[in-house]
């Protein structure tokens, strides 16, 4: 519902009011917030709300960092050639179709710049990434939100819900917040349904911690238009640098290419981004500690009755009754965890995989507050 005019400040009345009328984008909260906030030793605090990585960068990044530091007052390369030419290598296609990012989401916000407006529709599923609606509204385009049964994705749904305004089609795989997937011959039989007229965005942020993800970037081979999103803030570790990256179609990159800021990537992201593709064995530590920690929830859970949703990302998404009493009361005992009323959910909470110590620390925090 519209805000009263009469009771919004003057610059309120100057805004576009579809921009007043949102609810921003709440990130997991942070550490020093709760620690001020809740008189508690950021020390002690467990932060599993995120979906970061607690091992944390690799040596091989902080290393290229503090070598980069003497030449901060530099302007990093606008067209990011080596990290580019690096991410191009590994995926075996050309440096054309790799666009870099702050962050997977700004590659998001740069496909709604491009393909956007408001004759323009967007398809999603119902509990994918809020960032999509908040993207969609914010360019004026209508969100066309498609069921998702057992929270995993209805591609013959979204392949029906495609119209002739229809611009953009996100598919999380596996999807945030609830760690589900849709496997290669489901795609395959989604992308044959596909018009030309529609670019399909595969977000991939967690690809790496999926042992038997399918092949995307062969839809980029075969020439169609999609974007296929990775980021250097999960498994990599690189969260605070926001750096991500797009495979795209070269016609699709190249208009991404024109949306972008110029240094849209900064010289230390950039710098640690290439180290960090080195560094396959903290990939694969990540990848095991994740393993482990999936495990362990998933057994946790079964023991105490507790409804949850098999993952395959670095999270997991439970029903613990009232998910924002329940992230309080966990707060409030030094463990963030994420409440998804959000989503649509309020009866869940998303909790990240952490260390073994973090994952123990929060199931007995859980139990305590669900005795109480």
């Amino acid at each position: 519902m519209s805000s009263d005019p009469s009771s919004l400040q003057p610059v309120q009345r100057c805004a576009n009011q579809f921009v007043c009328d949102l609810v921003a984008y709440e990130p997991g909260k942070p550490i020093e917030e709760t620690a001020r906030e809740l008189g508690l030793d950021p020390e002690t605090i467990v932060k599993l709300a995120s979906n970061e990585n607690s091992l944390g960068p690799s040596a091989m990044a902080q290393e290229a960092m503090r070598a980069e530091l003497s030449q901060a007052h530099i302007y990093p390369d606008g067209g990011g050639y080596k990290l580019r030419s690096a991410l191009a290598k590994k995926y075996d296609l050309g440096l054309e179709h790799v666009v870099l990012g702050n962050g997977s989401n700004e590659i998001i916000e740069l496909l709604c710049h491009c393909f956007l407006n408001p004759q323009a529709e967007l398809i999603a599923a119902e509990h994918a990434f809020v960032v999509y609606k908040l993207m969609a509204t914010l360019f004026g385009a209508k969100y066309v939100e498609v069921c998702d049964p057992d929270f995993i994705h209805d591609l013959d749904g979204m392949a029906a819900a495609i119209t002739e305004d229809t611009r953009l089609v996100f598919i999380a795989n596996p999807n945030n917040p609830t760690g589900t997937y849709v496997d290669e011959h489901a795609l395959d039989r989604f992308m044959a349904q596909v018009p030309d007229h529609v670019v399909v965005v595969f977000d991939e942020a967690y690809y790496e911690f999926w042992q038997d993800a399918p092949d995307t970037l062969k839809y980029i081979r075969e020439g169609k238009n999609v974007c296929v999103l990775r980021t250097f803030s999960k498994a990599y570790g690189l969260a605070g640098l926001r750096i991500g990256y797009g495979l795209a179609a070269p016609g699709v990159a190249a208009i991404l290419q024109k949306a972008r800021q110029p240094f849209n990537a900064n010289a230390m992201a950039q710098t640690a981004a290439l180290a960090a593709l080195e560094d396959k064995e903290h990939v694969a530590n990540t990848k095991a500690m994740n393993d482990e920690g999936l495990a362990f929830y998933a057994s946790a859970f079964e023991a105490r009755g507790l409804e949850y949703v098999p993952s395959v990302a670095n999270f997991v998404l439970v029903k613990v009754g009232d998910g924002d009493a329940v992230f309080q009361a966990m707060l409030e005992k030094g463990v963030i965890v994420r409440a998804m009323r959000g989503y649509k959910l309020p009866g869940w909470v998303r909790i990240s995989v952490g260390t073994k110590t973090e994952n123990e620390r929060c199931i007995e925090v859980l139990d305590e507050v669900l005795a109480s």
